[in-house]
């Protein structure tokens, strides 16, 4: 399989070379990436380059579609995952531009109602401490996968249910769920849909065509990727990950084309072309550092932090304004030199990969004429597989129940409800999403064991730990979906 995927990567490089550019700084670039893709097992690779104000490079390797051997182009649609976050953010700037709210704002201004788990957080919390990842809210694990919404209103209601994993303006604790804060406000203040707003808004004035909001919508284009990941090496197919509420922080399907168009009103103050597509005063604050951190004793990197939407970072002695983005079988970056002009965006139909930062060092040594490496690492995180042997319950350590004893409706109102059922002897736990297997640990510890296709991004092998009350009887369990255990309380029959 490898040798047919290189085949038509030379195959395609060749009738396609004419018209590329002819930098001599790209010279041997593509060779570089069809070798990269080889020691990667990479199915596909869509990749742009713009510098000052025009399109350097844009150009497709491999596959969008193995199995029918569909070719990548530079038109072909991508997830970027929470390359989305900078998008979102940006929708707050033009808000913030247009006298409709500040960014200084705290979210229940916009949001009626809205509360969090603490005071401090309701009195204290901004809309940039959600854009910079230090309201304190944290990752709330799970709740993408395993309690979608379709309402984000009614995840804004479950916010007060949510403990802070970290201290308002002083912790820097990713959130996923922060954007989609972000989103909601967008959607009170414009009385729009936050999908309609970036179209409108960003998509349209920066002719993005080939972009969507919708999964559905960007699959029936003629010219999207299916997603793929490695199991000891052996490349499969892998699921799309619907985000649902979740979309303000990672839901947007591009292409590399598309995304020069955006790199290119970056790099120019936020104008493309003659418009001004984005704020130039937003543009500004973006870069600039509102949670910055240690540059982990890295010698090439001693600056780093979060702008809006952008991680920045001083690296190499440049300034550079960059996010990734892993989804379902996909991994994408979108990096900006500001001051030198010049970006480069790499999409990358391979799961949890580290083959686009490497495509954009090779990049970035060319066109800033550093010095090129060539002993990257190759790291490629195996996609979830779930065991098809079924454990028996652990009879040296058994329950301290019947298995009946545990069957009911356990609650966190900040998460959702799971049912526990008991079925031919066998305990399995029912989420809105998904049923699983309870596979028996030990006492009265199981481990969640998917019955079908999850995402494949997301391991659910979470341990469900069951307690008992003062009498005697199972009364809650606990999972470890934040820094804490969160407990889900069992109802009343």
């Amino acid at each position: 399989m490898k040798k047919s995927i290189l085949t038509v990567i030379f195959l395609t490089t060749f009738i396609s070379i004419f018209g590329q550019s002819k930098d001599n700084r790209l010279k041997g670039l593509e060779q570089e990436i069809i070798k990269w893709m080889e020691k990667y097992n990479a199915v596909g690779v869509s990749i742009a380059i713009v510098e000052n104000d025009e399109i350097l490079y844009n150009k497709g390797f491999g596959y969008r579609d193995l199995t029918n051997k569909k070719l990548v182009t530079e038109n072909t649609v991508f997830p970027i995952a929470s390359c989305s976050k900078a998008f979102t953010a940006t929708l707050l700037g033009m808000l913030e531009a247009e006298n409709k709210l500040f960014l200084t704002d705290k979210p229940s201004t916009h949001i009626p109602n809205l509360r969090f788990n603490t005071a401090e957080m309701d009195n204290s919390v901004s809309i940039l401490d959600l854009l910079s990842h230090k309201s304190g809210l944290g990752g709330v694990n799970g709740t993408l996968v395993l309690f979608p919404e379709n309402n984000r209103l009614k995840v804004m209601e479950k916010l007060k249910y949510i403990k802070p994993e970290g201290k308002v303006k002083e912790s820097s604790i990713y959130s996923n769920i922060g954007y989609t804060v972000a989103g909601t406000i967008v959607e009170e203040v414009t009385n729009e849909s936050w999908e309609h707003n970036i179209q409108h808004k960003i998509f349209t004035p920066l002719e993005m065509s080939s972009s969507f909001t919708s999964l559905d919508k960007a699959k029936k284009t003629d010219n999207f990727s299916f997603g793929y990941g490695l199991y000891q090496n052996e490349i499969k197919k892998v699921n799309f990950e619907e985000y649902y509420d979740s979309k303000p922080a990672g839901g947007i399907r591009s292409t590399s084309k598309d995304l020069s168009h955006w790199m290119l009103a970056w790099l120019n103050n936020g104008k493309y072309g003659t418009v001004q597509a984005i704020p130039e005063n937003y543009v500004k604050k973006a870069r600039m550092f509102h949670n910055s951190r240690d540059g982990d004793d890295e010698p090439n990197l001693f600056l780093q932090g979060y702008g809006l939407g952008w991680r920045v970072e001083a690296r190499d002695g440049e300034f550079r304004v960059q996010h990734g983005g892993n989804t379902s079988g996909f991994t994408t970056l979108v990096v900006t030199y500001p001051f030198r002009k010049f970006g480069v965006t790499i999409l990358v139909n391979q799961d949890d990969s580290i083959l686009p930062y490497i495509i954009a060092d090779i990049v970035q040594n060319r066109i800033l004429n550093k010095e090129s490496v060539d002993n990257y690492p190759v790291v490629v995180q195996d996609i979830y597989q779930p065991s098809e042997l079924i454990k028996s319950i652990n009879s040296e350590k058994p329950p301290s129940k019947s298995l009946a004893s545990f069957v009911g409706e356990y609650e966190h109102k900040g998460y959702g409800t799971i049912k526990i059922v008991l079925e031919n002897d066998k305990l399995y736990a029912v989420y809105p999403t998904y049923k699983f297997f309870l596979e028996h640990l030990h006492y009265d510890i199981f481990v969640m064991k998917p019955l079908k296709d999850v995402s494949d991004i997301f391991n659910p092998e979470f341990a469900v730990n069951f307690k008992m009350n003062e009498n005697g009887e199972i009364s809650y369990f606990t999972m470890n979906l934040q820094s804490e255990p969160v407990e889900f309380i069992k109802k009343s029959d």
